[in-house]
């Protein structure tokens, strides 16, 4: 399972960060950041769930006001 995060789309309303750890506040941005991510194109982050956090990467990705972040199975199926 992995997330995409458009980073460019993001408002900073910062809910994903209330409901998984992997995202983090940028106060000087004004968006969040997704740690251990690789940027795949212009502000497009892309980062593998790891084992046991399935249920908060997709909760993160419910709860954004903006649709910002979108979870995919490993075949590669938007699950959220």
């Amino acid at each position: 399972m992995y997330v995409e995060f458009d980073r460019d789309t993001c408002v900073g309303m910062y809910q994903c960060v209330a409901e998984w750890d992997a995202f983090e506040k940028n106060l000087n941005d004004g968006k969040a950041d997704l740690e251990g991510s690789s940027e795949e194109e212009d502000d497009l982050f892309v980062v593998e769930v790891p084992d046991g956090e399935e249920f908060d990467a997709k909760f993160a990705a419910r709860v954004c006001p903006v649709d910002a972040i979108e979870v995919y199975d490993d075949d590669g199926e938007q699950v959220v």
